[in-house]
């Protein structure tokens, strides 16, 4: 077991130590709720119960469950770019979808790394037509802080994308609210009663009618930069669902993960990934000559 120990000041003095661990160690409910059963609540090295009241300068001390060994046999095939007991980030092909489908037995990342990690718990997710660079975490409570963290300055992603038209301006922000459509279940468009979605953007490179854009994400909408970009009037090269399908590209869309910059949420160590944008999406640009 891994042990996190907090020491109690003056502002926590009398909360329960249920909602300290949870506070302090950045405790997920479920999580919390699954450990209660394991006992993982110490109060000065002894057992606690969750409602008992802590004191000035007492050391709470939470006790984590290690992560599954690694099984190294099945780690052969999987887009694994790094990993410890805390994280592993991926390269995920495209057309690989992310989860693994309930009515279908097609291979799936999921899939993948469970053999591999004994169990899968995503940070952040990609479209199966999506490559590029993704973070998983080992264990309940990494997920729990690396999600807090997303969003954030501590946690950066940048795509590539090659798109059929461009944006107006080299580079700029666009600033659209996203909802479901209620024509399509899966679709999403612009629209004013949606959720807040910000997308920057900068044109690297024109080619005809084509262009090569680095985009980061402000917010985490579903489909967002795909949305942002059809509304835009610069859809995605190959994007089926917003745009049309491009028979270079089958199952897949010309949109890459290719940078992802975290504050690890253990360690505090700052991580820099870096993903080339495979060269059949980059032909593309040629193609739009």
């Amino acid at each position: 077991m891994r042990e996190l120990r907090f020491t109690i000041d003056r502002q926590s003095e009398g909360r329960r130590v249920g909602r300290l661990a949870t506070s302090l160690a950045g405790l997920s409910e479920t999580a919390y709720r699954s450990g209660k059963q394991a006992q993982i609540l110490r109060l000065n090295g002894e057992p606690v119960h969750a409602n008992r009241r802590a004191q000035a300068g007492d050391t709470l001390s939470v006790l984590l469950p290690e992560p599954a060994p690694v099984r190294v046999e099945a780690l052969a095939g999987l887009p694994v770019v790094w990993f410890d007991e805390d994280l592993i980030v991926l390269d995920k092909p495209a057309p690989l979808p992310t989860m693994s489908g309930r009515l279908n037995d097609r291979p799936s990342l999921e899939g993948m790394v469970k053999a591999a990690f004994g169990d899968f718990r995503p940070v952040n997710r990609l479209d199966s037509g999506t490559s590029g660079l993704m973070l998983c975490a080992r264990t309940a409570y990494a997920q729990a802080l690396a999600q807090k963290m997303l969003h954030t300055e501590t946690f950066v992603r940048e795509y590539l994308a090659v798109t059929e038209g461009c944006p107006q301006e080299e580079r700029g922000q666009i600033d659209a609210p996203i909802g479901h459509d209620p024509k399509h279940v899966s679709k999403r468009m612009i629209r004013p009663d949606g959720k807040a979605a910000k997308t920057d953007y900068c044109v690297l490179e024109r080619q005809g009618n084509r262009a090569l854009l680095r985009l980061r994400l402000q917010t985490g909408r579903t489909h967002q930069i795909r949305v942002h970009l059809a509304w835009a009037g610069a859809p995605i090269v190959g994007d089926y669902l917003y745009g049309k399908d491009e028979e270079k590209l089958p199952g897949r869309f010309a949109l890459h993960s290719a940078y992802l910059s975290l504050r690890h949420p253990l360690s505090g160590e700052y991580l820099t990934f870096e993903s080339d944008m495979p060269p059949e999406l980059r032909d593309l640009l040629r193609a739009g000559d």
